[in-house]
């Protein structure tokens, strides 16, 4: 009996532990995932900024190609 008991004990130990561990990797996962996410953010939040920037170049005409000027008159 006092085997059947010390087996069920280091059984529950061991899922104590596998908790623990699991418990763990899973806030650390999360911390990665927030970080991912504010990453994520700032990175769309600049898109958005560079996206603005070219149709404002692009309707002030600063942005236009080369060729799609006249060749100067001496040429």
């Amino acid at each position: 009996m006092a085997e059947a008991h010390d087996a069920l004990a280091a059984r529950i130990d061991n899922l104590e532990m596998r908790i623990a561990h699991q418990d763990e990797t899973i806030e650390v996962l999360n911390s990665t995932i927030v970080e991912q996410w504010a990453k994520l953010d700032e990175a769309l939040a600049r898109i958005k900024r560079l996206e603005a920037r070219i149709r404002e170049l692009a309707d002030t005409g600063a942005g236009r190609d080369a060729y799609d000027e006249p060749p100067p008159p001496h040429y």
